[in-house]
């Protein structure tokens, strides 16, 4: 009998934490948000780069190709320059104005009445 409860136990507990894991997450802060597209842009750059060392790669060794190989290795042929993308710089986008600033225009508040205050306050002095 023991043989049967154990594995039935086990799918129960194992089901019980497997539901916990789907839990909705809270939304990301702004801060969370601001270091993802750090990381983004940090993980292009680096693509970026590794594009590039793969590029003069390829150059050196069709160079060697051409010099090595004249009779076999035929016409050279003609392709872009590989692109520094240089040091990576992240500057983060600027706020949106929206969320910086109220929206501007015109905000007109009722005005109050200039009788009524004068008489509310000779009610209250009497």
């Amino acid at each position: 009998m023991n043989k049967t409860l154990f594995p039935k136990l086990l799918a129960t507990l194992l089901v019980g934490l497997s539901a916990s894991a789907f839990a909705k997450l809270p939304p990301p802060n702004d801060e969370a948000k601001a270091k993802a597209a750090e990381a983004a842009a940090k993980t292009a750059h680096t693509a970026k780069a590794d594009g590039y060392l793969l590029c003069k790669s390829q150059d050196k060794v069709a160079a060697h190709v051409q010099r090595t190989n004249k009779a076999k290795a035929g016409k050279p042929i003609a392709t872009p320059p590989c692109a520094d993308p240089g040091k990576f710089v992240y500057t983060p986008p600027e706020a949106t104005p929206t969320a910086a600033a109220p929206a501007a225009g015109p905000t007109t508040a009722p005005a109050p009445a200039p009788t009524a205050a004068p008489a509310a306050a000779s009610a209250k002095k009497s």
